[in-house]
């Protein structure tokens, strides 16, 4: 995945932008969008499915207050540098909020697609990946609840 980053600037002539200078609500915005192409992977490669009950699954995936379950537990285990993403998409001002999420939930959620998207565009793949897999395990999909299409 991390060539495919490159050959997509490389075909698209896009520069290598100072990641820092972009604002928390850019990053989350490319965060969610990685996010929902992982989940939606995830639940694909469990197998051949209706459409309908796939968007399902990755909904309840997706939401607020999913993101939120698994940023509780991930905070202990962010670097410094992380730890400072997220905070900067939590406390964002964003002038939207997520139908059906508390105000709580949906900083959190805005805190982990911008470190999505952080993680994402400085190509650090496998982090985001391993610590999407510990959120999964350890947030709403666990303690009795599968993860959807499980």
């Amino acid at each position: 995945m991390e060539e495919s980053l490159k050959y997509l600037k490389e075909q698209f002539h896009l520069g290598n932008t100072d990641i820092r200078t972009y604002s928390p609500l850019t990053l989350a915005y490319i965060g969610d969008a990685i996010y929902d192409l992982i989940i939606r992977t995830i639940l694909v490669e469990r197998g051949n499915s209706q459409v309908n009950k796939l968007h399902k699954r990755a909904s309840t995936m997706v939401k607020a207050s999913a993101q939120s379950s698994m940023m509780e537990h991930l905070m202990e285990l962010l670097t410094e540098e992380e730890e400072a993403v997220y905070k900067r998409g939590r406390n964002a001002k964003s002038m939207t909020m997520a139908k059906n999420a508390t105000m709580s939930d949906y900083r959190r959620a805005t805190g982990f697609e911008a470190l999505m998207g952080y993680l994402y565009l400085t190509e650090q793949w496998k982090r985001m990946l391993d610590l999407i897999k510990i959120g999964l395990e350890k947030g709403e999909y666990y303690g009795g609840k599968q993860i959807p299409g499980k």
